[in-house]
C-alpha cells in the first residue's frame, strides 16, 4: 500500500514495442532503434518490449490493440513507441520463433517481468497487466479467506480496504479496478481475487460478476471485530468505482439547519440522492442514533442527513419525520412519513431504480451529466501524487511568517486548500513557475495553505480557491485573474516587472518602445505593446489612460508619452490626439486609433480587443474571450494547420470589412480532437474536411455550412454570407438554448470551516477595510493570536452554506481539464 517504491515509477513511464515488417500505419507510436531504445532507458522509469524478426508470426492485431492503448497510457503518463530490430541485431530479446512472441518489462534497465503476448490480447489486457505489475506493492493479490482475513487484520486501525473480484486477469473489470489502484493505491490497501470461493465466503450473491467492496478497517481498534463492509451496487467501470470512492470518502453523517431544498452535498454531485432524518431537541440523541444506521445501511447509495427542526427559519409539514431529495435539479423535495428504517430503505432504492430505468432508455439519446466541476481536476492530481515537486523553490507561509515575508520583499503569494483538486493542481503549475523563474528573477514565490491557515486568507479577502497575489512595498496588492496555467501566470509576473503605464520622456525612447528595443526581454511575454499620445495639457485623458494601464498592468505593455514634442508622433502615425498606438512585434506593425472622449473602461475595452486576433486557432486560453464578445462564430474545422489560400482569403475579407459582424476562427483537429466531437453535434455523419461552419451561437442557435462542393475563396464566401444575410440557406441543426455552468454552485469553503468549529470563530474582516489595513491590523494583534488548526471531522455541523457565483470559464485550469471545457463548447455551439 503506502510504499515508495513506485515514486520513481510515476516520474516517468515509457511503454515500448519492437517488431519490424509490420507496414500498418501505427502513427501514435514514437520509432526508434533499439541501440536508442536501450541507450534512453533511466532508472526508475518503466518500458515494455516487443520484439519479432523477420520471419516472425504476424503481429498486426496485437500492434493494433497496442495502438488503442496508446491514449489510455498517455493518461498515466507512459509513452508508447515502436522500436524497430535491425536483422543483424545480437541483442538476446530479438530472439527467434517462440521467444519473438513474448513482451518485456522493464524498471530503468532491469527486467521485471515477461509475458507472452497472447496474454496482452487487446487494449484492456494491456492496460491492465502494466498496471498490475508495476503495482505490485499496491495490490495484493490473495486466493484464500485465510489470506484474505489476515490482509483484514493486519490493517485494522490503519487503513480502509477495497477489495475487488474479477473472473480473470486481462478483463475490462480487471483494468478498472488497476486503473482506481493506480489513483488511489497510496490512500487504501487494494486486494485482488479470481477466486469464487473467496468471493461466496463473505456472503456475495450473483458471484458470476465481477464484485467490488470497501472494508472500512480504519475505524476499527478490535482485532476481534470484523471490518465493516459496503458493496458497490454498480458496475466495475473506472467511473463507478472513482464515484464510490469518493462516497466512502464523504462524511457519513451531516447535521443541517436550513432548507432542505437548499441543501447540497458531495452526493448530490454524484448524482445521489438525499435523506434528512428530521429530528427536534427532545429526540435528538435518539434520532442521531437512526440517522446513523440508517446512514451505514445507505452508505454508497444516498448522502444521509440529520435535520434539526427546532433550529430552522422554514417550516416544514409537522408531521413528517423523513425528507427526500432527488439528484436532479429543480425536482422539489418528498415529505414523508416513515416509522421504520426498513422503509426508508425501500423508498430510497426504488427511487434508485426508477432512475437507473430511466437513464437506460435515455442512453441512446443523451449522455446523461454526470460530471461535476472538478471530477478530472480530481482525477489528474491522484494521478499525479507521486510526482516529486521541487516545494523547495518556493516559501511556505504560516500565521507567524505571512505578514513578516510579504512586507520584507517582493512577492507572490498562492492561496490555496491542499484539500481542494483544483488547488493541487495548479500548484503543479505555480511550482513549473518557479522552476522556469530559478535565477532570474528576484520576485519570492511563496504559498500558504489556507485550510490550515484560514485566519490569514480571510484576512487577505480570500474565500475561493485558488488565488494568486503580488505584493509590492507601497503598493496595494495585485490579484492574479488570469488562466491558472504555468504560462500565463509567468507572462503575469515576467510583465510585473515594469510599472505600466511606462512614462516615456523622449521621441527616440518612445520609438524604441513601439519598436520592441526598449523592453526587448518582455516581448516574449506581451506580443503587443500599447502607447498612450496626449497633448501636456489634456489631463482628463491622461488620468484615464493612467487608470486603463494600471488596470491591465501584468497581461500587456502599456506606456504614456505627453512631452512637447508630441506632435512628431501625431504627424508620423497620421492620428488626431489624444490616440492610441498598438505595436504588434510578431507582424511588425503599428496601428493607430483617436481617443477623444474615450472614458477608462472604453480604452480597456478597446486595448483589451486589440489583443484578438484577427483568425486565431481556437484554444482553451483564448476560448473565452472571443466568446465574450457575443458575435456569431465562422469556425473552419481542420485535420492540421490550415490551408495558406484558405487564410489568405479569410483574412482578406477580415481587411475588407466584410467580417465585421462575425467572430472568424479555426480548429486544429489534431490539437483539439474533441473539435470532432463537435462536428458530431453539428452533422448527422462526419463531414470532409476542411469544413466550414456558422454558428449563430448567441440568439437563435442555427448552423450553416458552407457548401462542400465550393471551394473557400473571397468570392464564394461573399455570396455565401449574402445568402444567409437574404434568408436563402437552410440550417443544419439548431442547437439548444442552454448555458453551461458547474451542476451545483461554488461555496464559500472558509465560512463552513468556520461553521465546523464554532468554539473558535474566525475574525472577520470588514468589507471596507483594504488588504493593507487588514496586513498592518495582523500585525499589531500578531502577539496574542492563537494557531488554530482545524482537523476533518466525520460528523460535519454545517449552519450556512454560503453561495458565491458560479466557477468562471475563463479561471478554468488548462492542461487536462481542456476537455471539460471543449466539452462544454459542443453544448454551446
Amino acid at each position: 500500500m503506502m510504499s515508495s517504491s513506485l515514486n520513481a515509477f510515476r516520474v516517468g513511464i515509457s511503454f515500448v514495442t519492437m517488431c519490424i515488417f509490420y507496414k500498418s500505419p501505427v502513427h501514435s507510436l514514437q520509432e526508434v532503434s533499439p541501440q536508442k531504445y536501450f541507450s534512453t532507458l533511466q532508472p526508475g522509469k518503466a518500458s515494455l518490449a516487443y520484439f519479432c524478426q523477420a520471419d516472425s508470426p504476424s503481429t498486426s492485431i496485437f500492434l493494433e490493440e497496442l495502438n488503442q492503448a496508446v491514449r489510455p497510457l498517455q493518461d498515466y503518463g507512459i509513452s508508447v513507441a515502436k522500436v524497430n530490430c535491425i536483422k543483424e541485431e545480437t541483442s538476446k530479446y530479438c530472439g527467434k520463433g517462440k521467444d519473438s512472441m513474448k513482451a518485456y518489462l522493464f524498471r530503468g534497465n532491469i527486467l521485471l517481468r515477461e509475458f507472452p503476448t497472447d496474454t496482452l490480447f487487446d487494449v484492456n489486457a494491456i492496460v491492465a497487466h502494466v498496471l498490475f505489475a508495476l503495482l505490485f506493492n499496491e495490490v495484493k493479490y490473495v486466493t484464500t479467506q485465510e489470506d484474505l482475513q489476515n490482509t483484514e487484520n493486519s490493517l485494522k486501525g490503519k487503513a480502509d480496504i477495497v477489495f475487488s473480484y474479477v473472473r480473470a486477469i486481462g478483463t475490462q473489470e480487471h483494468r478498472a479496478v488497476m486503473e482506481a489502484a493506480f489513483v488511489y493505491g497510496t490512500t487504501y490497501q487494494f486486494v485482488l481475487t479470481t477466486e469464487i470461493a473467496l468471493l461466496e465466503s463473505i456472503g456475495s450473491e450473483d458471484i458470476e460478476y465481477a464484485h467490488l467492496y470497501f472494508f472500512h478497517c480504519k475505524l476499527v481498534l478490535d482485532l476481534t471485530q470484523q471490518c465493516r463492509r459496503t458493496l458497490m451496487g454498480k458496475p466495475l467501470t473506472t467511473l463507478n468505482i472513482h464515484l464510490f470512492i469518493k462516497t466512502m470518502k464523504a462524511p457519513l453523517l451531516t447535521e443541517v439547519a436550513e432548507d432542505p431544498q437548499q441543501v447540497s452535498t458531495v452526493h448530490l454531485q454524484l448524482g445521489l440522492p438525499l435523506v434528512f432524518i428530521v429530528s427536534q431537541q427532545a429526540t435528538y440523541e435518539a434520532d442521531r442514533r437512526t440517522a446513523e444506521w440508517v446512514a451505514w445501511r445507505l452508505l454508497g447509495k444516498a448522502g444521509v442527513l440529520l435535520l434539526l427542526r427546532d433550529s430552522l427559519e422554514v417550516k416544514i409539514p409537522q408531521h413528517a419525520n423523513v425528507v427526500f431529495k432527488k439528484a436532479e435539479k429543480g425536482v422539489p423535495v418528498e415529505y414523508l412519513v416513515l416509522h421504520d428504517i426498513d422503509l426508508i430503505i425501500s423508498h430510497v432504492e426504488n427511487n434508485m431504480h426508477i432512475e437507473e430505468i430511466q437513464e437506460d432508455e435515455d442512453d441512446d439519446m443523451e449522455d446523461p451529466d454526470m460530471d461535476i466541476q472538478d471530477d478530472e481536476v480530481a482525477e489528474t492530481v491522484y494521478r499525479d501524487r507521486k510526482r516529486q515537486l521541487p516545494l523547495e523553490l518556493t516559501v511556505e507561509l504560516t500565521e507567524d511568517t505571512f505578514n513578516a515575508t510579504v512586507m520584507a520583499s517582493d512577492s507572490i503569494v498562492l492561496f490555496y486548500a491542499g484539500w481542494q483538486a483544483v488547488s493541487m493542481a495548479f500548484l503543479q503549475s505555480y511550482i513549473d513557475v518557479a522552476v522556469k523563474l530559478k535565477g532570474i528573477s528576484s520576485m519570492l514565490l511563496t504559498r500558504i495553505n489556507c485550510a490550515d491557515w484560514s485566519d490569514v486568507c480571510t484576512k487577505q479577502n480570500v474565500t475561493e480557491f485558488p488565488v494568486v497575489k503580488m505584493y509590492k512595498k507601497g503598493k496595494s496588492p495585485l490579484s492574479y485573474a488570469g488562466m491558472l496555467g504555468t504560462e500565463d501566470l509567468l507572462n503575469f509576473i515576467q510583465l510585473n516587472r515594469v510599472s505600466c503605464p511606462v512614462n516615456l520622456t523622449s521621441i527616440r525612447e518612445a520609438e524604441e518602445y513601439l519598436s520592441g528595443e526598449l523592453y526587448k526581454d518582455l516581448i516574449s511575454y506581451s506580443n503587443v505593446s500599447v502607447l498612450g499620445l496626449f497633448s501636456p495639457t489634456m489631463a482628463s485623458a491622461k488620468e484615464d489612460f493612467t487608470e486603463a494601464g494600471s488596470y491591465l498592468q501584468g497581461y500587456v505593455l502599456t506606456g504614456i508619452y505627453s512631452e512637447d514634442d508630441v506632435l512628431i508622433l501625431s504627424n508620423k502615425y497620421a492620428v488626431t490626439l489624444p490616440a492610441l498606438l498598438l505595436a504588434r512585434h510578431k507582424e511588425q506593425k503599428i496601428e493607430s486609433m483617436p481617443l477623444v472622449g474615450t472614458s477608462a473602461q472604453d480604452m480597456v475595452q478597446i486595448i483589451t480587443d486589440a489583443l484578438l486576433e484577427a483568425f486565431p486557432e481556437i484554444t482553451v486560453e483564448n476560448l473565452p474571450s472571443y466568446l465574450r464578445l457575443q458575435k456569431p462564430l465562422l469556425i473552419l474545422f481542420s485535420d492540421g494547420s490550415i490551408n495558406p489560400q484558405y487564410n489568405k482569403a479569410i483574412l482578406t475579407l477580415v481587411k475588407q470589412k466584410y467580417l465585421d459582424s462575425l467572430t472568424p476562427c479555426w480548429v486544429n483537429l489534431k490539437n483539439t480532437p474533441v473539435g470532432r466531437g463537435i462536428l458530431q453535434a453539428y452533422f448527422d455523419s462526419p463531414p470532409p474536411l476542411p469544413v466550414l461552419v456558422l454558428v449563430n451561437l448567441h440568439s437563435s442557435g442555427h448552423v450553416f455550412a458552407f457548401p462542400s462542393d465550393q471551394t473557400i475563396t473571397e468570392q464564394n464566401l461573399i455570396l455565401w454570407l449574402k445568402k444567409l444575410e437574404a434568408g436563402l440557406e437552410n440550417h443544419i441543426t439548431i442547437l439548444p438554448a442552454q448555458e453551461w455552468k458547474p451542476p451545483l454552485p461554488a461555496y464559500d469553503f472558509l465560512s463552513m470551516i468556520d461553521a465546523a468549529a464554532p468554539q473558535h470563530p474566525a475574525r472577520k474582516v470588514p468589507e471596507c477595510m483594504k488588504e493593507t489595513d487588514v496586513q498592518e491590523n495582523d500585525k499589531e494583534q500578531h502577539e496574542d493570536k492563537l494557531t488554530i488548526r482545524k482537523e476533518p471531522i466525520e460528523t460535519l455541523r454545517i449552519k450556512h452554506w454560503n453561495r458565491t457565483g458560479s466557477f468562471p470559464l475563463q479561471r478554468a485550469i488548462s492542461g487536462d481539464i481542456f476537455d471539460v471545457i471543449t466539452r462544454s463548447a459542443t453544448g454551446i455551439w
